[in-house]
């Protein structure tokens, strides 16, 4: 029985060391903290002071009104820990936005609950939400912002109230998932209509009016054709106003990615005129990172986004980078002066960062410029001042860093080690010889504590390994000589 139990133990501690390392939050500033919860507090006063309203206040009213204040103030933090559990790396600002609308749905409900369906009030926030922070985090607001009704007089129809979830739990779903500005218009059209024909089947016919001599047709609340209309209106002009909240709260959807990755862009078109060796490099890292991102289940636009602007720092100076030049003088060679052929690598860092930010680059797609490199060693004139007696510190031929932060920018550093070696190789080369090539170059990135921050498993890295060795098997296909004659072609 002892036995049994050391080796279940054993077994426990090997899953557990296997396992993805726990990814510690960003860091939010004391005042930012401080807005959150006083918005928190505003959410939670607007939603719960009706209850203090009533004639004559008794202690039972009042002792109601706290647990419902409390209640309501923990669901405000609640939905907040599930934003930074689903994204570890969300910012105060996108953390605003999430409140700042559970506050503007509070409102909207208390002002206009009477002549705006409750369709549109939850709906148009939760796509904007699912777009830029996932699904989970919408999916949390909805289930928060359509439980919690700021005046205890306002009946929802059990039935309004079960379309309503369906279908912003719909909206929560696809829209972290949609690629492209035409999906999300066709989403804006398919929900209503959906809403429209859940509502005709299990609300009843007669809520249905074309024609409204009492009230605004289009704000007017209980009838069903109305509620649709206005539903698809507010999601129509949600979907204008994406970009804008994007650029102000930092958002990054999977639309935005598509539209950054078009090669026809100026910075990448610009990269693939001056610097034409280091576009192909990039394409062919493309491939690699993209691959090992899709078998571990990453973010896939995102890395293959990041990974066309990783280089862009090299427009600085193109002909210093070996991939290049056409075979002429290398400048590191008349420079002969190590220290400073490293501040040059260096500087395709430093200036990359600052193409980032003069395009406006998002700071996720930013990242992957100095997290490829991380702090890695720059080997070779390192050795080139070693041979000269040159008594100066490893620190000055290392990459400032910072080490890569997240799976994607990891990926990027293992691709961009395993390219060069990876296209060397000899085309008669075994698998065993090009995974062995693989796992070197990973296991010394490892080694030199470039991982220890990316959040990636030891089973995420071997699949990595295999997804790198099936693209090596692709690129290197032979083809045969043609012959070749006068007035002849062939195909």
């Amino acid at each position: 029985m002892q036995n049994i139990i050391t080796t279940l133990k054993k077994l426990f501690y090997l899953w557990r060391r296997s396992q993805v390392p726990v990814k510690q939050p960003i860091k939010i500033s004391r005042i930012d903290n401080l807005i959150i919860f006083l918005v928190c507090i505003l959410i939670s006063i607007i939603s719960s002071y009706k209850l203090l309203l009533i004639s004559p206040l008794k202690i039972a009213d009042f002792f109601s009104w706290f647990l419902n204040f409390i209640e309501i103030l923990i669901s405000s933090g609640v939905l907040i820990l599930v934003s930074k559990k689903e994204n570890p790396t969300i910012s105060s600002r996108q953390i605003f936005l999430i409140i700042t609308l559970l506050l503007a749905v509070q409102v909207t409900k208390l002002t206009l609950a009477s002549t705006i369906s409750p369709l549109s009030m939850i709906i148009p926030p939760a796509l904007i939400i699912s777009q830029g922070m996932g699904t989970i985090t919408a999916l949390a607001w909805v289930s928060i912002a359509s439980l919690i009704w700021p005046d205890p007089e306002i009946v929802i129809n059990n039935n309004l109230f079960f379309i309503l979830l369906v279908c912003a739990s719909i909206v929560s779903l696809l829209g972290g998932r949609i690629r492209s500005r035409a999906q999300l218009l066709q989403l804006s059209i398919f929900v209503p209509i959906g809403s429209f024909l859940s509502q005709w089947i299990l609300i009843g016919k007669d809520k249905i009016s074309l024609i409204n001599n009492n009230q605004d047709f289009i704000l007017a609340n209980g009838d069903i054709f109305s509620d649709s209309l206005l539903l698809a209106i507010a999601m129509l002009f949600t979907i204008l106003f994406i970009p804008i909240f994007e650029s102000i709260f930092g958002l990054l959807t999977k639309a935005r990615l598509l539209e950054l990755a078009d090669k026809e862009k100026p910075l990448i078109r610009r990269l693939s005129l001056e610097a034409p060796g280091t576009f192909e490099h990039t394409l062919l890292i493309c491939g690699l990172a993209e691959e090992a991102t899709r078998m571990i289940g990453g973010d896939i636009d995102l890395i293959k986004t990041g990974a066309l602007y990783h280089d862009v720092g090299k427009l600085h100076a193109p002909n210093w980078f070996i991939e290049n030049q056409d075979g002429s003088k290398n400048p590191h060679d008349e420079l002969d002066d190590p220290i400073k052929s490293a501040e040059v690598l260096q500087a395709h860092v430093d200036e990359g960062l600052k193409f980032a930010r003069k395009n406006r680059l998002p700071k996720l797609i930013a990242n992957f410029i100095p997290e490829h490199q991380g702090t890695l060693k720059m080997g070779y004139f390192f050795q080139k001042a070693k041979e000269k007696n040159l008594d100066i510190n490893e620190y000055y031929f290392r990459y400032k860093g910072p080490i890569p932060q997240s799976k994607e920018t990891a990926i990027l550093m293992l691709a961009d080690g395993c390219e060069a070696a990876l296209r060397a190789m000899n085309i008669n080369a075994s698998d065993k010889e090009a995974l062995k090539t693989i796992s070197n170059i990973i296991y010394s990135r490892k080694k030199d504590g470039q991982l220890d921050d990316s959040n990636l498993s030891k089973g995420e890295i071997f699949l990595i390994k295999r997804a790198f060795l099936n693209v090596w098997k692709r690129i290197r296909h032979r083809r045969i000589q043609y012959p070749t004659g006068k007035n002849n072609t062939f195909s």
